[in-house]
């Protein structure tokens, strides 16, 4: 079997529109643990040909060592390439309709593209992973899907819910060491890091504390007070200009300008992150900056998106974590893309852009639905022509209804 990508029939995820609301009286799921395209596309094709081989290389994939997760990966017939690398929490044994939710759900996200071959790994207790991995193979002999290999993996050691043989699975489980094995060795001279656990992962875009962190308050508070003093000043003498276009049109050129910096292998102080988290709260910023994410340049937009993410104070957290999540899924890192959409809802539950996105990824959207949603060129004309219309209505108004608004 060799990763080589993902692929997906999925819906991508409309620039302009957010999720449906929900049907009146439809039943809600139950909320399924962990995240779904939680893993990443691996840089270089390794061969599995055994139970440990599969498992040396479940932590590349995903980014950091499974721990407590259910793993599902969806491969093609008779190649084994990998086409998704499905990743949850293992579900509280007594709670069965959310192990029945997940088995569906990994289940209709290999239907939905065809892929009528996995194998699946489960880490933990067989009181565990047991439930899951019968809900799996349930679900998926349904669908026609044929589960080839089914692994629980506890203690340095593996057990077969497929094989019964004891000469080759025997009941107290088969000692296994993927640390030098050559697929996770592969992986690792590909430059795929293998962090602790997820946490871990989440702790790389995690606020930034101590001192800067201090000092990012500080400037960010002060940025906010030296713009409402510019629009005061500029009203004053005549030039009226509201204060979230103000922040834009300044705004706007910095975030470019980092940008560039950031693709010259350069990077912003930290005393102008404040300014530019600020100016990100303007959607137009935002758009302007997405527009620019070419994918030939993803290692220096992580880093910005990575480093703004980080110095962002509460209430910006979720423009720059958004970007970041659409250059890490674009850039084939799931499981990056997931921590970094949390972050962004955790600061702004009704974010648009980052429900959009975790929308797409939870429908196992592919990397290559990582579409820029417009040209720059675009953005900026759709934008003028907004303005303008805005403009235009309030110069039509009359002056004494202008007044009384």
């Amino acid at each position: 079997m060799t990763p080589n990508g993902t692929t997906t029939t999925a819906r991508p995820p409309h620039p302009k529109r957010g999720p449906g609301p929900a049907q009146p009286g439809a039943r809600r799921a139950p909320r399924i643990p962990g995240g779904a395209l939680d893993a990443r596309i691996p840089r270089v094709r390794v061969r599995i040909g055994s139970p440990t081989s599969l498992l040396a290389v479940i932590p590349g994939l995903l980014g950091f060592d499974p721990g407590h997760s259910f793993v599902v990966i969806g491969t093609e017939l008779g190649t084994g390439h990998v086409r998704i690398t499905l990743r949850y929490d293992v579900p509280d044994p007594r709670h069965s309709r959310v192990i029945d939710a997940l088995a569906r759900h990994a289940v209709g996200l290999l239907t939905a593209q065809g892929v009528t071959s996995a194998v699946a790994a489960g880490y933990g207790t067989d009181a565990a992973v047991a439930p899951v991995a019968a809900a799996l193979r349930e679900h998926a002999n349904a669908a026609g899907i044929a589960v080839t290999e089914l692994l629980r993996a506890d203690n340095g050691r593996y057990w077969s819910y497929i094989c019964r043989d004891p000469g080759c699975c025997p009941p107290a489980g088969t000692p296994f060491d993927i640390t030098d094995h050559p697929a996770a060795r592969a992986l690792r001279a590909a430059g795929g890091r293998v962090l602790a656990d997820r946490d871990a992962l989440a702790v790389t875009v995690a606020a930034t504390g101590g001192p800067l962190g201090a000092a990012m308050r500080r400037a960010t508070r002060q940025y906010l007070a030296q713009a409402v003093r510019c629009a005061t000043r500029l009203d004053r003498a005549g030039m009226h200009v509201a204060l979230p276009r103000l922040t834009a049109t300044l705004g706007k050129v910095a975030v470019l300008g980092a940008i560039e910096r950031y693709r010259a292998a350069d990077a912003v102080p930290a005393e102008d992150a404040a300014w530019l988290t600020v100016a990100l709260g303007q959607v137009r910023v935002r758009d302007e900056a997405w527009a620019r994410m070419d994918p030939g340049h993803q290692g220096a937009h992580l880093r910005l998106w990575t480093d703004l993410t980080r110095l962002a104070r509460p209430g910006f957290v979720a423009a720059p974590a958004s970007l970041l999540a659409f250059v890490a899924w674009q850039a084939g890192d799931g499981a990056l893309a997931n921590v970094a959409l949390d972050r962004a809802l955790a600061d702004n539950a009704r974010y648009s852009m980052a429900l959009l996105l975790r929308e797409a990824l939870d429908s196992g959207a592919p990397p290559s639905m990582a579409r820029l949603p417009m040209t720059p060129e675009e953005v900026e004309a759709a934008y003028d022509a907004a303005e303008a219309a805005e403009d235009a209505a309030e110069a039509a108004v009359p002056a004494g209804e202008a007044g009384r608004k």
